[in-house]
């Protein structure tokens, strides 16, 4: 029946686990949204062209496999530019990129990257437009941008977040996203609690103390690599179907479709089958007894 509503649920025990959980944490990028981000807007800092910048990220993003590297790949690829392989290619989780490029040290990430690097990002750059994640661009340490990517919110959200509340379930959204970002997106699908800025290692560490330090039956829903620890550490672990090989091979529960609608069924039945599993073993008792 699982299999039918587009979920595989890897062994009965996390089935019945399921059908205590009380809390619902979301990613948002590949998850509440497509993760087929496109790029917005783009703006230069000072004298810089918009050719010089755009280059140097796709150059930088070329061997990325992050939503908002592959849009700017495409975007420049669209434009018929060239894009030179990258010498060296470094990713560094919830921050962004660092590449060597002709000898050139280029860095494209949030501004927490920019931040780690002592680079300096004036206020007139940082959220260009409200629900558009920033990506900023450096040249051996010079602020060459921003560029504005944003994803769409899945239509079915809306619906899921609701039908959650409405059993009971709290909702949490857990992004590496800014807060503008985030609030912009957990508003529109009713998402109850908004938690921003969280790195990979704060994905985890949040989950951990829903789970350990306070008790929740927790289900965590991502696709992405950096959701891999934080889906190991959750009650239950629930990746979307088109998400990342590790993000499936973490996730206890896979959703084919990727449809949240399909994961609220499939919770529902749950709460059912574990209904069913303690009448019957209430039933059993009561007949031992007599």
């Amino acid at each position: 029946r699982c299999a039918r509503l587009g979920a595989i649920v890897k062994g009965g025990i996390h089935l019945e686990t399921l059908g205590r959980v009380d809390t619902v944490v979301f990613d948002k990028t590949g998850t509440l949204t497509f993760g087929r981000p496109e790029i917005q807007r783009i703006i230069t800092f000072g004298e810089i062209s918009i050719e010089k910048l755009l280059d140097a990220a796709a150059s930088a993003e070329l061997r990325s496999e992050h939503p908002f590297g592959n849009a700017i790949v495409a975007y420049v690829r669209m434009l018929g530019r060239s894009i030179r392989e990258p010498e060296r290619f470094d990713y560094t989780p919830g921050r962004g990129i660092t590449a060597l490029v002709d000898g050139v040290v280029i860095l494209v990430g949030n501004a927490a990257l920019m931040q780690d690097r002592d680079i300096t990002v004036p206020l007139s750059l940082r959220h260009v437009q409200e629900t558009a994640s920033d990506v900023f661009v450096t040249q051996d340490g010079v602020l060459l941008g921003v560029i504005a990517v944003s994803d769409m919110v899945r239509p079915e959200a809306k619906g899921a977040i609701e039908a959650l509340n409405g059993i009971g379930i709290r909702t949490i959204l857990l992004t590496g996203d800014s807060r503008t970002v985030a609030e912009a997106v957990g508003r529109e699908p009713g998402i109850r609690k908004i938690e921003p800025e969280a790195l990979p290692e704060e994905k985890l560490a949040r989950i951990r103390v829903l789970v350990k330090g306070e008790g929740h039956v927790v289900a965590m829903v991502g696709d992405g690599v950096n959701d891999a620890p934080a889906l190991v550490e959750a009650s239950v672990g629930v990746a979307m179907g088109s998400g990342t090989d590790v993000a499936r091979e973490s996730a206890d529960v896979v959703l084919l479709g990727n449809d949240l609608v399909r994961f609220v069924e499939t919770l529902r039945m749950a709460r059912r089958v574990r209904r069913t599993i303690w009448q019957n073993f209430a039933g059993t008792l009561a007949v031992d007894a007599l």
